[in-house]
């Protein structure tokens, strides 16, 4: 297949869903995560236009990188853009969080379509990895808010941090809660949220849920179940979807938090094509496919009739990423011909 007719495929999977969920209000369509741990990637200019080639308008940059950021000025691709949690420390003084808005929003402005900031990711009292920043998040999205406010940006660029399915606990989803332990660290982050009219992101894994928990069926996981799974008492709610149940059960702990009000953007989620149990091409095209479709506008039992922005997970395959041997081939793309790794449809 030529490269032409590649991207015009492509365009098919994507592209008609943008310009479908762009008829609709707010932030409606899919985007992708651009995810930079590999040796063999496409530079940056190269990405952008590939997203802008397929019709992806939609992104998630997880470091200030300013070569992405030049690529991005023009492009016309809103994205979130990432504050790493290693940089966490720097932004606890509120100068140097006014120096790194204008380094990285400022000067890439009007040019660069940032949507939101996230300031850390799925930090977790829990996760020896993580909980060395559980005092820095709120502080640094504090004072990064504050200068995104002095500079005239709040009403374009929101403030948050993204978290993950891990820290909550309950089932069914009506029953959702933040974990004890990581309430001292989340509520005060969810209740500064609300007093800002901010969103919360959140990272949700249908695939690493059914991994840890030998009784969920597959089915269920990649939206394919032909029947309702769980029936919730409040409301008699139905999850035919593990999804929808991790996404509600988000749901309900932010509103036990003080945060009823809060909209959760998914901000990763994705299948891995190998390296583990049920992480086949076959079932990274099915889940993909079928999140993409079910986020239009279906919303969850708990929000309904709301599409769900979402972003998948990721562009490319990253041969350098650290963890499970999953996590090196979540990518749509393979890197080092720019090919689609499965086809994607309408």
């Amino acid at each position: 297949m030529s490269k032409l007719s590649v991207m015009q495929s492509i365009f098919l999977f994507i592209g008609i869903f943008v310009l479908a969920s762009s008829k609709t209000t707010g932030a409606q369509s899919v985007g992708v995560c651009y995810g930079r741990n590999g040796n063999n990637l496409p530079d940056e200019q190269a990405t952008i236009n590939l997203f802008r080639a397929n019709g992806i308008g939609r992104m998630r940059l997880y470091d200030p990188v300013q070569a992405a950021l030049e690529a991005l000025r023009g492009s016309n691709i809103e994205f979130i853009l990432d504050i790493p949690n290693t940089q966490l420390q720097s932004l606890q003084d509120p100068v140097a969080a006014r120096t790194w808005v204008r380094d990285n929003i400022q000067n890439y402005l009007p040019g660069a379509k940032f949507r939101y900031i996230a300031v850390g990711n799925e930090v977790d009292p829990n996760n020896g990895g993580t909980s060395q920043y559980v005092n820095l998040v709120l502080p640094a999205m504090t004072n990064v808010h504050n200068a995104i406010v002095a500079a005239g940006l709040q009403n374009q660029i929101k403030v948050s941090t993204a978290t993950y399915s891990g820290v909550t606990s309950g089932f069914p989803p009506s029953q959702g809660s933040f974990q004890d332990s990581a309430k001292g660290f989340i509520e005060p982050i969810i209740q500064f949220l609300a007093q800002n009219n901010l969103p919360l992101l959140a990272n949700i894994y249908p695939y690493f849920s059914y991994l840890g928990t030998p009784e969920i069926d597959l089915q269920y996981a990649l939206f394919t179940a032909p029947n309702v799974v769980v029936t919730d008492p409040d409301g008699n709610r139905e999850y035919r979807n593990l999804f929808d149940a991790l996404l509600d059960t988000l749901y309900s702990a932010v509103e036990r938090s003080g945060g009823p009000n809060i909209e959760i953007v998914v901000s990763e989620s994705g299948w891995p094509s190998a390296g583990d149990r049920e992480a086949t091409v076959q079932n990274a095209q099915t889940y993909n496919q079928n999140l993409i479709n079910h986020v239009r506008g279906n919303g969850t039992p708990k929000k309904q009739g709301k599409a769900i922005e979402t972003y998948l997970f990721a562009m490319y395959d990253e041969n350098q990423k650290g963890g499970s041997e999953t996590e090196k081939h979540f990518g749509l793309f393979n890197p080092t011909n720019q090919q689609p790794k499965y086809q994607l449809s309408f």
